[in-house]
């Protein structure tokens, strides 16, 4: 069977790592996302590990050259021989360009990327609904998963809190950046006759089905 290099798409919230982890099972491939695997090379202290500590200590943004590197160094690994899931990366097109030029390089193409789109408002809702324990860290959600009583967790006693990025008006900002500076990956790999794209408002098993569906056409139609 063809490999299968999946990129995941989709604003803050829309549910991309849990859907990430569930392909993962799925398919048995590895699943990237970007934080952890910049994390991942600076704790092996590889070269582009070192690289990227280098501007993470200083609290610069690690440039697209290394993180291009250091992603390379994990899709080259034997572990994504059969493919892999990529969640965070690409951010932008021109990080979309490199990434194809590095593909091309290695003689392999990317097979589907997938676009799990949900409106700003369930955005909102969703993320601002989350309240987190200062004490362990445990999330809960207002709507979806409230404590049994209000601002009082329920594992450790902790108090509840609206942890910094989960404010409206941070969330809202996230959200403009990815309109502005992601969103043109839609444009981008529909052109290349690769997106799929999932309504991503709906419930988790209900989101996971219609990826499977997808999957199952692009894998019909050739494109995996």
């Amino acid at each position: 069977m063809p490999e299968l290099n999946l990129i995941l798409l989709g604003p803050p919230g829309s549910g991309k790592g849990t859907q990430g982890e569930r392909l993962q099972d799925e398919h048995r491939l590895p699943y990237y996302a970007t934080g952890d695997i910049l994390r991942a090379a600076v704790k092996d202290q590889s070269e582009i590990g070192r690289k990227a500590q280098e501007y993470m200590d200083r609290g610069d943004l690690v440039p697209d050259d290394v993180i291009i590197g250091v992603i390379c160094e994990r899709i080259q690994d034997e572990e994504a021989s059969d493919g892999f899931i990529l969640d965070g990366f690409p951010r932008t097109v021109p990080q979309a360009e490199a990434l194809d030029s590095e593909m091309e390089r290695l003689g392999r193409t990317l097979s589907v990327a997938l676009l799990i789109d949900v409106p700003d408002d369930e955005v909102v809702r969703r993320l601002g609904g989350r309240r987190t324990c200062v004490e362990q860290g445990h999330v809960f959600h207002v709507e979806f998963d409230p404590p049994a009583e209000e601002g009082v967790c329920d594992v450790c006693g902790g108090e509840l809190i609206v942890r910094e990025d989960d404010r409206d008006d941070v969330i809202r900002n996230r959200l403009e950046q990815y309109h502005e500076k992601t969103e043109p990956l839609v444009v981008y790999y529909e052109g290349k006759g690769i997106l799929r794209k999932v309504d991503g408002a709906r419930g988790l098993d209900e989101v996971a089905e219609e990826i499977r569906g997808e999957l199952a056409i692009a894998r019909a139609e050739g494109e995996v």
